[in-house]
C-alpha cells in the first residue's frame, strides 16, 4: 500500500490530482490485463487507493470546501452522494469472480463514475480551494490528507462519508481492513 501513496507534490490539489491520474492508470491495468488472473493485483491496489483517497477527502478536503467556498454545502453533498454510490459498487465488485465478464462490466461502470467524479472534484472543489487558500495553507492541507490516508480504511465502507463518521468509525475499520489485507496476502 505504501508504494501507492504519492510522495509529491506537497500541496493538496497537486497531490490529489496525481492520485486521480494513478487511479485512472490502475483502472486501465485492471481492464486491459493480458490474462484474467493478472487483474487481481492492480484491482487490490485500486481498491485500496480509492478507499484511502476518498476517506482523506471526506475527512480533510470536503469540510474545508464547506467552510471556504460559496455553495460549498451543495458541491460537497453532491460529491458525497457520488462517493457513496461508488463505495456500494466497489463492494459489490469485490464479490464477483475476477475472471468473469460481469467483473469487467462492473469495473467499467465504476471507472466511468469515478473518473467523472474526479473531474467534478477538480473543477468544482480543487479550483475553488486554489482561489481561496494561499500556498502555505494548501501545503498544510496536503500534509493533513497524507496523515488521513495513513490511517484510513483500505476497503470501501458505504455509509461512512462524513468527516465525523470517518473519525469515529475509521480507525476501527482501518485496523480490520489492514488485518484482513495482511491475512489475504499471506494466504496468497
Amino acid at each position: 500500500m505504501s508504494d501507492m501513496i504519492i510522495q509529491s507534490p506537497d500541496e493538496v490539489v497537486g497531490f490529489l490530482k496525481a492520485q486521480h491520474n494513478l487511479i485512472e492508470d490502475l483502472f486501465d491495468q485492471v481492464l486491459h490485463a493480458s490474462d484474467p488472473q493478472a487483474r487481481e493485483k492492480p484491482f487490490v491496489q485500486l481498491r485500496q487507493l480509492l478507499a484511502v483517497h476518498e476517506t482523506a477527502e471526506e475527512m480533510v478536503v470536503h469540510p474545508r470546501v464547506r467552510r471556504e467556498v460559496d455553495a460549498g454545502d451543495t458541491i460537497v453533498d453532491a460529491r458525497l452522494k457520488e462517493e457513496h454510490e461508488a463505495k456500494e459498487l466497489l463492494s459489490k465488485i469485490e464479490g464477483i469472480d475476477i475472471t468473469s465478464q460481469q467483473f469487467i462490466d462492473e469495473v467499467t461502470q465504476l471507472r466511468d463514475a469515478v473518473l467523472e467524479h474526479a473531474e467534478r472534484e477538480e473543477s468544482e472543489e480543487f479550483s475553488q480551494l486554489q482561489r481561496e487558500l494561499d500556498g502555505d495553507e494548501l501545503k498544510r492541507l496536503g500534509t493533513a490528507v497524507r496523515a488521513a490516508e495513513a490511517i484510513a480504511p483500505t476497503r470501501p465502507h458505504a455509509g461512512v462519508e462524513s468527516a465525523k463518521l470517518n473519525f469515529a468509525v475509521g480507525p476501527f475499520a482501518s485496523m480490520l481492513d489492514r488485518a484482513r489485507d495482511l491475512i489475504e496476502h499471506g494466504l496468497g
